[in-house]
């Protein structure tokens, strides 16, 4: 099932059972996957137009009164274009505002540079109170929804919004502040963030047949991040790759850059050089910023020879 599909699907549940639950778009709802909901809840879906600012603002206000509301765009929309109003509106003032911004890095494909956010969670981390979330694949995202509804606060959830290949089985239990040890290991932690999981996997078999035994930590929330796993982790291998869909600059790379500062321990990097984006298939992107599988073993085998 589509990323998009699943965030709908369970917003509905959420919306059934709570009317103060609301939507809220900027005249991107099919993009969203929401378009639907708009004949189920009359009532809690509201198209706000091309005025992102304006739903920023719309929301906070329903937020002050005790609504809940969901906030949902592209991601440079929902994130550079709206920062001023989450930053004030709803951050400041404390509102319990939820954004959703789709599409994230290279996933925005053939719409270009315009629409490809490659800085969005360093736009938003150095803010104040807000929790920036990112899901890996369809049995997270459906079992964390209901936990970012219930959360008491400004919540950024960076939606890859077409289908992923699956990660968590059945019986994974999410928690929103803690990371999911993937696979442990003992020479190498990789942190990894969203829609480069599947590929982190794959890496990591790769080393294993090579002798490199690396313990892969899925990094689901960026902010706050889990300071203890990651810092458990990377006493325990010595060396550290971070593995992500998003600028080298202000994203997870520099969150846990930040918690091992006072570490004596090599970190290596997969991520979007300091760029812009440019019009592509995911897969050109992929090799264009570096985003593959060869490359994260590259890195890997990198950081381990600086140990």
């Amino acid at each position: 099932m589509e990323m998009r599909a699943v965030y709908a699907s369970v917003m509905a549940e959420l919306m059934s059972a709570d009317k103060h639950v609301c939507i809220l778009d900027a005249d991107l709802s099919k993009a969203s996957g929401t378009h639907k909901l708009y004949a189920q809840f009359p009532q809690q879906m509201f198209d706000c137009g091309v005025a992102e600012q304006n739903m920023a603002s719309i929301a906070a206000g329903l937020a002050s009164y005790g609504f809940k509301p969901w906030i949902e765009s592209f991601t440079p929309f929902a994130t550079r274009r709206i920062c001023d109003q989450i930053a004030i509106s709803v951050c400041y003032a404390r509102n319990n505002v939820k954004i959703v911004g789709t599409d994230p890095g290279i996933s925005a494909e053939l719409n270009g540079a315009t629409h490809m956010s490659m800085e969005d969670i360093g736009v938003l981390r150095s803010i104040p109170g807000i929790v920036i979330f990112e899901p890996v694949d369809e049995v997270q995202l459906r079992a964390a929804i209901p936990v970012v509804n219930a959360y008491e606060g400004p919540v950024y959830v960076r939606l890859f919004r077409k289908e992923t290949p699956v990660v968590f089985g059945e019986g994974y239990s999410f928690d929103l502040f803690k990371a999911d040890t993937l696979r442990e290991g003992k020479d190498l932690s990789i942190f990894v963030s969203g829609m480069m999981t599947a590929d982190a996997v794959k890496a990591a078999e790769l080393l294993a047949a090579e002798g490199i035994d690396a313990e892969l930590i899925n990094v689901h929330t960026i902010k706050p991040i889990d300071r203890e796993t990651v810092l458990a982790s990377a006493r325990k291998t010595g060396a550290v790759l971070t593995v992500e869909n998003h600028n080298v600059i202000g994203g997870l790379h520099s969150a846990v850059l930040e918690t091992l500062a006072e570490e004596k321990i090599p970190v290596c990097a997969v991520a979007v050089p300091d760029r812009f984006g440019e019009v592509g298939k995911i897969p050109y992107l992929r090799g264009v910023m570096g985003l593959t599988v060869e490359n994260i073993v590259e890195k890997a085998k990198r950081a381990v020879s600086l140990k």
